[in-house]
């Protein structure tokens, strides 16, 4: 199977209320071209999971000015005033789930496990509606693991199976979310042939990546 495609074969992916999880930290290592294209597409009421809801001209912004997420569950809003206002509005629901925890719901996600057991937002609006469980005499508090229809994420290099490196930091929860997903696309920044890659380095396997994009749409 070639998984590299262009930018408007992956069209038909794409549904009104997916769940999809995009890579980045305050639009670094984050999918812009992927988003730009769901932008195009005009899918609406997503659920997006991220780590944050980036500025409203940059990353996850984008989609959430263009009034088509529903839902987001992230760990920071601060840095996109559209999210507050959203929120004030009744327009979006926002989980807001600390940063700790939420990779590890997602990485829970991706490894089959039934939850995280932390002690993060005892006594705080974090722990509404959620089951507590003692264990030795403490309090933890049983955050759920976090799934998505597709993820979308961002390799610095690529090879042609999917085989993806990430640059510093560009690396952040994007290799967490290629595991937690049904599909998973990475848009590539250096897209190489596949002997130019060492499988060695690789931090998302080939195997777990659907489909590849090169550039931006």
């Amino acid at each position: 199977m070639n998984k590299v495609v262009k930018f408007q074969e992956l069209k038909p992916i794409f549904k009104d209320e997916m769940t999809i999880m995009i890579g980045g930290f305050l639009d670094c290592g984050t999918p812009d071209g992927l988003i730009d294209m769901l932008i195009n597409l005009n899918i609406r009421n997503l659920t997006i999971i991220g780590n944050d809801t980036g500025f409203p001209d940059k990353g996850i912004g984008k989609l959430i000015v263009n009034g088509q997420v529903k839902k987001v569950i992230a760990s920071h809003i601060g840095t996109n005033p559209e999210t507050g206002r959203k929120i004030i509005n009744g327009d979006m629901n926002v989980e807001l789930s600390p940063q700790g925890t939420l990779i590890e719901r997602i990485r829970a996600g991706g490894s089959g496990l039934g939850g995280v057991l932390t002690q993060t937002g005892l006594g705080t609006v974090v722990e509404n509606g959620k089951q507590k469980i003692k264990i030795n005499g403490k309090e933890y508090l049983l955050e759920l693991p976090l799934k998505a229809d597709v993820a979308l994420v961002k390799g610095s290099t690529v090879d042609e199976f999917g085989n993806t490196c990430y640059k510093g930091t560009t690396k952040n929860f994007n290799p967490y979310m290629a595991m937690a997903a049904k599909t998973v696309i990475v848009e590539a920044e250096n897209l190489v042939k596949c002997e130019l890659l060492e499988t060695e380095e690789a931090m998302t396997p080939g195997v777990l990546v659907n489909y590849i994009v090169k550039g931006v749409a």
